[in-house]
């Protein structure tokens, strides 16, 4: 099973709107050896991968899968699904493969969803191994693989705070462009986007967030605009600290002025020793250190996205009881560390608790009088953390008037996203009727303990930051057109993106001949591919952008935007087209082209070449308006009967139709560029390119005077 060919389709494509791994396979002699032929091999193979099972395949039923492999199914068929499965085992879910064998025997086409292309890579090669031992009856270990593919899932893909906006804003049609290996994604494209950061966004203020941070300054601000906070002051030094202790009384918080997660916060204090030692746990994570009263009651966590209540959670604090016989440590591990809440990866809403890498917990345990190899009495309960355990959801029980505290101290602080811890007895009660208090506020909060309570509802907290960001009827989008089909691409974007500037936005264009923004040519080289189209998307500036694509662009690389709002073909000269990835018959180039249709929007135009049969009947395809073009009007017939608009030539002008009726744009004689009315590829240019601009609502005196005034691009073939 040799591996000829990998390649990552990073946008819409010939199998399916999303990222793939596409890989060339040949089986060699295994052509002749499908599943139901190898003594053994389902035996073998469900045994290593139990879950196969649950893969429908083609049949659309549970246990489909296994049904093909007992009548008999190929190497490629199998290796696609073992690589799904591997994929869904590591925790990056995929449902989506394909296999598809190509002209030359024995070599396969074999497709699987990637949400990253390193651990798809990764999963592709392992399930080759796993079959390869399967066929051979050989060994294969399949959870040491499985946890390395889950090892590279948690360092490689987004997390679950960025992957829950990410997943919001796709269920509202809003694109999304990862910008780096971690969490920092851009939603929307171009002028119309917005930047997240996990639970951070374009729209959080720097300033805001080093406020927040300061945890003494935060309290100043709160306390002047009358929200409730626990008095204290900065301490210079333990002893200071237990200076401010008697100040205020105890007991105390002592905890890092800039510190978060919970990290060197110590409560409830009592004595000296025990506020000395917490000044140094805290000085070591901070670089001031504060003593302030402490507030009895839970610790809760309330997220304000835009200035409204998102989501609520509570704290708990942990215990161990002891059993006579176990020490501190190993009842935490056998208490605290077996609850599946707990774990080191960022998925799992609570940390795995460790006396030796947190201090905190460390100090409460010997507070009351334990070491960590100290063997508590059976029934005795020990403390050993009284915050960082928010994980209990309280959204529906929060107090209108707490909601409003909670809000007015995000506004205070200036964040519009903000996890505002607070201390209350009753979250269900008005904080002034209750010693309740806000004791800090956090900019780029964790969305998990909202997303994976351990008891009550999750809430859509990404669903509340995507609206945020973008009102009700905008979806992020500008428009976008693509154009594709065997001749002519480069020209008719040189026209559109003529046109588009003319009108006055920002215009940016990716073609054969180059890159430019708004006229001004950054790249001559061929830009006729994804990275060229994503850096227009990336461009805060651009308002429009025209993008060429190739048959080659679509086969190796995939569209480099999701959808678009106009989406050209040109013309098909389908025998160009053959001897490019194992691509050699008719229908084959005509599902590679239909590939541009197939992402109109459905508020978006499909403009078809009408004198071409196959290129016309891609309007199937099409979720939008289908506007076709000729210069025959014989052509438009049937589509005009419909009402439908077209565009064509008529007694030397140009015509703008829709149903019966006509508008003359312009006679062919004053449009630079039809110098030769007689060049039929000149032509389909012009047909095209006016098609999309109507299609953009581009009006018809600017279309005359670009028309009269555009120049063809000097390095385009005529």
């Amino acid at each position: 099973m040799e591996f000829i060919r990998i390649l990552p389709l990073r946008g819409p494509n010939i199998w399916t709107y999303r990222p793939v791994l596409e890989v060339w396979l040949d089986i060699g002699d295994l052509e002749d050896s499908p599943s139901n032929t190898i003594s053994g091999f389902y035996e073998r193979l469900t045994a290593l991968l139990p879950g196969l099972i649950e893969h429908r395949c083609g049949i659309g039923e549970r246990g489909g899968f296994l049904e093909r492999l007992r009548e008999g199914t190929w190497p490629g068929h199998i290796l696609e699904h073992v690589t799904i499965e591997l994929q869904n085992l590591a925790g990056m879910q995929s449902g989506f493969g394909k296999a598809r064998s190509t002209h030359v025997r024995g070599v396969y086409k074999v497709v699987v969803r990637s949400r990253n292309e390193q651990v798809s890579r990764a999963a592709l090669h392992a399930a080759r191994d796993l079959v390869l031992a399967a066929i051979q009856d050989q060994n294969f270990d399949v959870a040491t693989t499985v946890a390395t593919l889950r090892d590279m899932v948690d360092e490689l893909c987004l997390g679950p705070s960025t992957a829950c906006i990410v997943d919001a804003a796709t269920d509202r049609g809003i694109p999304s462009i990862r910008l780096n290996e971690g969490n920092l994604v851009q939603l929307g494209y171009g002028s119309r986007q917005h930047r997240i950061w996990t639970a951070e966004t374009d729209q959080t203020s720097a300033i805001a967030e080093t406020i927040s941070r300061d945890k003494d300054l935060s309290k100043s601000l709160l306390s002047a605009c009358g929200v409730p906070v626990p008095e204290g002051r900065v301490a210079e030094s333990p002893e200071d600290a237990w200076a401010a202790a008697e100040e205020i009384g105890v007991p105390v918080v002592v905890k890092p002025s800039d510190g978060n997660h919970g990290r060197g916060v110590s409560t409830e204090l009592m004595t000296r020793a025990e506020v000395e030692a917490a000044y140094h746990l805290a000085d070591a994570e901070g670089s001031e250190v504060i003593v302030e009263r402490y507030v009895r009651g839970d610790e809760h966590r309330l997220l304000i996205v835009g200035g409204k209540l998102a989501a609520a959670a509570k704290g708990e604090q942990a215990w161990i009881t002891g059993d006579g016989s176990a020490t501190v440590t190993e009842l935490i591990d056998l208490q605290l560390n077996t609850d599946p809440r707990r774990g080191e990866a960022e998925e799992f809403p609570l940390d795995v608790v460790k006396l030796d890498g947190n201090p905190v917990a460390r100090l409460e345990v010997q507070r009351q009088g334990y070491l960590p190899d100290s063997i508590p009495a059976a029934g005795k309960r020990v403390l050993v953390l009284r915050n960082g355990n928010v994980a209990i959801d309280v959204t529906d029980e929060v107090h209108p008037e707490v909601a409003e505290m909670a809000a007015l101290a995000a506004r205070v602080i200036g964040l519009d996203i903000a996890g505002v811890d607070m201390v209350a007895e009753d979250i269900s009660r008005p904080l002034n009727a209750q010693d309740a208090a806000i004791v800090e506020i956090n900019a780029g909060p964790g969305l998990l303990m909202h997303l994976k309570p351990e008891q009550g509802q999750a809430r859509p907290v990404g669903r509340a930051i995507v609206n945020s960001l973008f009102h009700e009827a905008d979806n992020g989008r500008i428009p976008i057109v693509g154009i594709c089909g065997t001749d002519g691409k480069a020209e008719v974007a040189h026209l559109i993106a003529y046109l588009m500037n003319l009108s006055g936005k920002y215009t940016g264009m990716a073609c054969a001949t180059g890159l430019s923004f708004n006229g001004r040519v950054l790249n001559r080289h061929d830009n006729a591919n994804w990275a060229a189209a994503q850096k227009l998307l990336l461009n805060r500036n651009v308002e429009v952008a025209v993008i060429e694509n190739s048959l080659a662009t679509i086969l190796n690389e995939g569209l480099g935007y999701d959808r678009c709002k106009v989406g050209v073909i040109t013309n098909l000269n389908v025998p160009n087209h053959f001897g490019e990835c194992y691509i050699e018959e008719e229908e084959q180039v005509c599902n590679v082209l239909r590939t541009q249709i197939d992402v109109v929007l459905d508020n978006g135009v499909a403009v078809l070449n009408a004198e071409q049969p196959l290129v016309a009947k891609m309007a199937d395809y099409c979720d939008g308006e289908v506007m076709l073009f000729a210069a025959d009007p014989a052509s438009l017939a049937e589509h005009r009967a419909q009402g439908l608009r077209a565009v064509t030539l008529n007694k030397g002008a140009l015509v703008l139709c829709k149903g019966a009726s006509e508008q003359v744009l312009m006679q062919t004689a004053h449009i630079a560029m039809m110098a030769d009315t007689r060049d039929l590829q000149c032509v389909t240019t012009l047909l095209a390119a006016i098609a999309a601009a109507w299609a953009l609502d581009v009006s018809p005196e600017l279309m005359r005077a670009g028309l009269a005034t555009y120049q063809p691009h000097p390095k385009i073939a005529r």
